[in-house]
């Protein structure tokens, strides 16, 4: 789920903290606009996820964002987008032109607060460290455990061996797709739809109506 806005700048600051901030995060420009960005998120009732700036159509700046349960429909993104791009207009952080999007996690999502290891244990994920653990810095395994400070993972690289990371040295760590992590993505639509039916009150679109992965709205 995604909303593009185009926008023109000329010049340009953390995601707000808490006690499940995140443990991953940008550097450089990408960190500028991540502080831009997770007090308006805040503000909103959502939660950053990601930062990045790419090249890509002359320059892109892309922005994932979730609710705490997870959810984060197209509404969500195009909100998260109009009440950004004033922000970005005052603290100005970047100096060309660029296209703003904003869009949800999506299945294979970043890892970046203690809390998605948790609600994604018995996934695979892919894990890159800030600095080398015995040698390696990359990581692939089944999230098996955590506690307050790490992670566990059961290795994938058929030796059987598993492997604890602190939480604090992960540079970057996301889902791996896999036909187990798209059956609970099925299995959480269908939930989703149950409970619709029932009349609860649930955040987000029916997932008959949604794409998995980038869908571009109507811009308002």
């Amino acid at each position: 789920m995604q909303a593009d806005t185009p926008l023109k700048r000329q010049n340009g600051i953390s995601d707000s903290a808490g006690a499940d901030s995140r443990i991953v995060r940008e550097t450089g420009l990408a960190a500028r606009i991540a502080a831009i960005a997770g007090p308006v998120a805040a503000d909103l009732g959502f939660d950053l996820v990601r930062v990045r700036v790419t090249g890509r159509d002359g320059c892109t700046v892309q922005i994932m964002a979730e609710r705490p349960d997870g959810e984060m429909t197209i509404d969500d993104c195009a909100e998260f987008s109009r009440a950004l791009s004033p922000a970005l207009d005052v603290e100005d952080p970047i100096e060309t032109a660029y296209t703003l999007e904003v869009s949800s996690p999506g299945i294979d999502r970043p890892l970046v607060r203690r809390r998605d290891f948790e609600r994604w244990a018995g996934h695979e994920a892919k894990i890159e460290l800030a600095v080398a653990m015995d040698g390696r810095k990359r990581f692939r395994g089944r999230i098996t455990g955590l506690d307050e400070a790490s992670v566990d993972i059961a290795l994938m690289d058929g030796s059987n061996d598993k492997a604890r990371i602190a939480l604090e040295d992960i540079a970057e760590a996301r889902l791996v797709l896999t036909d187990e992590l798209v059956e609970a993505a099925l299995k959480s639509g269908k939930a989703r739809i149950r409970d619709l039916e029932t009349g609860d009150d649930i955040p987000g679109d029916d997932p008959e109506d949604v794409t998995p992965g980038d869908v571009t709205p109507d811009r308002a």
